[in-house]
């Protein structure tokens, strides 16, 4: 027992480290079977697109925020908004298409509402990460349309175990200096088993190459650092589980706590509070059926400061609730079904008071039923699913004492959207694998886009949304051919989406916004268009040995172009291509490894966007691993790493426009770390 309790701790511990570029001793991208927590069915995702990033692979890449964790897989990018505020982008797709799950569960925070708002999750507490497209998404409904990332930090313990492990964390250093600090520690005793973990973090103004950034005047001022860019963030949470032979039930309670300055206003600080108790259980009977349940309550807050005083307020609170039932395997056609039935519940009250509420008071309900079969013969394997969902957006409109009405009267919507995907993966002779996948998808209108009025900073717009706005639909379809033969691999796909209602916030004919200063902003309308997305994917890698030493070279591209049919203009905020090329090398206790970068330049651009310039990084890395002789589980890894060695000048191109300019990527630093398992 103190052995998997041990090999837990050190996974939890992975996620507690520093990322490196490619030191892992078993390939991220290896085609072997993988269990997806994400996929009900926790089987082999031969016919779903998927990637997982956990044990080293999750030691090798994680940073400060989801988004910069998975940001560089392929199809991957951030919508980034300086270092603190980034959510992940999927095949260009973001905000309310992609959705973000702790525990499979949901997030309820103000996250996709505006680019300034950061995820209240923090990755040095993060034991996997899954990443999911395609049939697998629907399970979680329309905000899914684009993907999931399921962040799992296994702070409700599912096993029994006795004695005590844990690990612990020290990271000095990086473009922002970071000063940071983890520990977890798990133990139990014959049906019980519990779990403690608590992370701080501060970082300073990120450094950067110099540059010019705008002024007020028009003019500009040479800047080696994003001005409001540090952070101060800590956090913690305790689990415990009544754990038996045939399922578990289990809390846990976790509270984040993130102070950031926002890039866009140099005098405006947020101040982030969340709250969650959540609830899970698994029950699996001897015929083959398995329940699982789980719930939450979260409460968020955040509270924008400007000079110290505040000006807004936005608070989300609200539950989910998620129950599960897979059946056994049974025989048809000659092969074996599987599948997964299911309901999900949710509910958010989301408020936004002060002077830049751009949005009303608003209640969110979703009810939805899902199905998920999958059935194998041999090597083939096919999956299919279907989701039915219930939303309700109500909007509370104008307080009675409002001077200024701009919301109306109180207002709801209710939508109906539907589902339906399907999956094929087929292992071909000679190492050889072949998967198709295609979707159904509509989403329901968020409250912003359906309520909206109002100046907001953050893309320094006047935005209006549209409460005759219809459902968001669209099609997808994926081809893969993945092929492993010993050291070497090679994945291929390409893809396609369109939209015949894609909701795009737009600039309108209207005249620009006046406000009491003299100060004017652009109109933008959250309006449907038809719009389309395809891009290709590439990844290959080659490992050998030469005697005591092991080599990997790894190689990596990936490019996606968007395209507004309705206004014939590229769709805003896309990655241009991207090219990696990776070399590592190991002996002994010793790893290094070198990886060079290149981004094109992004020339296909909205009417209202500029260009990006390409540009190319190299990054280093070294990793000594000690271990103890007679203490089986202990072990320290010493490690450091040199990001953007040749000091590169860099923008994101899946920046908001107004911000770009404003923070340019991580420059030249070095980052020591310290992690030590026990």
């Amino acid at each position: 027992m103190k052995n998997q309790l041990l090999s837990r701790a050190a996974a939890a511990a992975c996620a507690l480290s520093v990322p490196l570029s490619a030191l892992a001793d078993t390939p991220s991208t290896a085609l072997p079977a993988v269990l997806l927590t994400g996929n009900p069915l926790r089987s082999e995702p031969r016919a779903l697109p998927a990637a997982v990033l956990a044990g080293d692979a999750l030691l090798l890449r994680r940073g400060s925020s989801l988004g910069e964790t998975l940001e560089g897989l392929p199809g991957v990018s951030s919508s980034y908004f300086g270092p603190n505020a980034n959510r992940p982008v999927l095949r260009g797709l973001d905000g309310d298409r992609i959705r973000v799950l702790s525990n499979a569960g949901a997030s309820l925070d103000a996250s996709s509402l505006s680019f300034d708002h950061a995820l209240p999750l923090d990755p040095l507490v993060v034991e996997r990460i899954e990443v999911l497209r395609g049939p697998q998404a629907l399970l979680y409904g329309g905000s899914a349309l684009g993907g999931v990332v399921n962040a799992i930090d296994g702070r409700i313990p599912s096993r029994a175990s006795e004695g005590l492990a844990g690990a612990a964390e020290l990271r000095l250093g990086g473009a922002d200096g970071e000063r940071a600090a983890a520990a977890l520690v798990e133990g139990g005793g014959k049906a019980w088993a519990w779990h403690a973990d608590a992370f701080a973090r501060r970082t300073t103004d990120l450094r950067v190459p110099d540059y010019l950034r705008p002024d007020e005047a028009g003019g500009s001022t040479l800047q080696g650092r994003v001005l409001n860019s540090a952070s101060r963030a800590q956090g913690g949470a305790l689990g415990v589980s009544r754990v038996g032979a045939q399922g578990f039930l289990g809390l846990a309670w976790d509270h984040y706590a993130n102070d950031y300055g926002t890039v866009a206003e140099e005098g405006v600080q947020i101040e982030m509070r969340r709250d969650k108790l959540a609830l899970a259980g698994e029950w699996r009977d001897a015929t083959g059926f398995t329940l699982r349940a789980q719930a939450a309550h979260t409460r968020y807050q955040h509270l924008e400061l400007e000079g110290g005083e505040v000006g807004t307020t936005f608070k989300n609170r609200g539950h989910d609730a998620r129950l599960e039932l897979v059946h056994p395997r049974l025989a048809l056609g000659g092969g074996q079904l599987e599948g997964v039935a299911g309901a999900q519940v949710e509910q958010a009250r989301f408020e936004a008071l002060g002077e830049e509420a751009f949005v009303p008071g608003t209640r969110t309900r979703q009810r939805a039923l899902f199905l998920l079969e999958q059935w194998t013969l041999g090597a083939l394997q096919a999956s299919a699913g279907l989701r039915a969902e219930r939303v309700n957006v109500a909007s509370a409109g104008d307080a009675a004492e409002v001077e200024a009405p701009r919301f109306g009267a109180a207002q709801q919507r209710r939508f109906q959207p539907g589902s339906r995907s399907l999956g094929l993966g087929w292992g071909l002779a000679a190492g050889w694998q072949l998967k198709l996948s295609s979707a159904w998808s509509e989403r329901a209108p968020t409250q912003y886009e359906l309520y909206a009025d109002g100046v907001h900073a953050a893309t320094a717009a006047y935005e209006r949304g549209d409460t005759l706005q219809k459902l968001e639909r669209g099609r997808q379809l994926e081809l893969g051919l993945d092929w492993q033969r010993g050291g070497a691999q090679f994945k291929a796909s390409a893809f396609d989406a369109r939209f015949d209602n894609y909701i795009a916030l737009l600039r309108s004919d209207a005249p620009d916004f006046e406000d009491e200063e003299g100060g004017s902003v652009p109109v933008y309308e959250f309006r449907g268009v038809r719009a389309r997305l395809h891009g290709i994917e590439l990844s290959a890698q080659q490992a050998w040995t030469q005697g005591v030493q092991r080599w990997k070279l790894e190689a990596g591209f990936d490019t996606v172009r968007g395209r507004n049919l309705s206004r014939n203009e590229a769709l805003p905020r896309l990655e241009p291509w991207r090219a990696s090329l990776g070399l590592q090398w190991r002996s002994g206790p010793w790893t290094l490894s070198a990886q060079a970068t290149h981004a094109a330049r992004q020339s296909r651009v909205s009417a209202d966007d500029r260009p990006t310039a390409a540009w190319s990084r190299v990054d280093l890395a070294l990793l000594h691993r000690l271990q103890w002789a007679g203490s089986p589980g202990q072990e320290a890894h010493f490690f450091l790493k040199v990001h953007n060695l040749g000091n590169r000048l860099a923008y994101s191109a899946s920046s908001a426009p107004t911000l770009r300019s404003l923070a340019p990527l991580p420059g030249r630093s070095l980052k020591l770390g310290l992690r030590w398992l026990f």
